[in-house]
């Protein structure tokens, strides 16, 4: 067996792999270390323990699943925005049978509170970017949004749309585009 370190982004790049191949049971440090090709020690270098390997790789798979697209235009428009997250969304759910569906159940059994601070966090970066695509999107009527309706609770709603959506795999943004034309346009 090979005993020589490897990188971080290696070993989470193999537990996603492991994932997509065998699901999540897959994931712990032996089978990721011979996945590897490389000692058990070598991850524990890494990560102190199975749930910090888990909790990583879930955080990976987020960022994966929702990295940013090269056409930056995508968070310019509401519309493309959430057409591109429902997008996102379904390849998410081929890459990763069930993840979304498993993490917000909390699959991590005794390391719930991990799992749900990632999710969350995961959350927020995505509801944050909604509401930013809310402020910047130029074809919404300048008096859509007042005090006591504002960007922050629309992205809030648009995002409940989007969770029921993730749980029931229905990843057809038209109704939810349609929400967003009756209300903004």
């Amino acid at each position: 067996m090979n005993t020589a370190v490897t990188s971080k982004e290696e070993i989470l790049k193999t537990s996603r792999e492991l994932i997509q191949q065998q699901g999540w049971s897959a994931v712990n440090i032996r089978s990721v270390a011979s996945a590897c090709g490389v000692s058990v020690g070598s991850i524990y270098n890494y990560f102190d323990s199975k749930a910090d390997l888990v909790g990583a790789t879930v955080e990976s798979v987020w960022q994966e699943i929702f990295h940013h697209p090269e056409d930056g235009s995508v968070f310019q428009d509401t519309q493309a925005c959430i057409v591109w997250i429902y997008g996102r969304m379904e390849s998410g759910c081929q890459q990763y049978p069930g993840f979304f569906t498993l993490h917000s159940l909390g699959f991590l059994g005794e390391e719930k509170s991990d799992g749900k601070r990632l999710m969350a966090q995961a959350w927020q970066h995505i509801l944050h970017s909604l509401c930013a695509v809310l402020k910047r999107d130029a074809k919404i009527r300048p008096d859509a949004f007042s005090e006591q309706f504002t960007p922050e609770m629309f992205a809030d709603v648009l995002f409940s749309l989007m969770l029921s959506a993730l749980l029931r795999q229905d990843y057809n943004p038209s109704p939810v585009l349609e929400i967003l034309h009756r209300t903004l346009y």
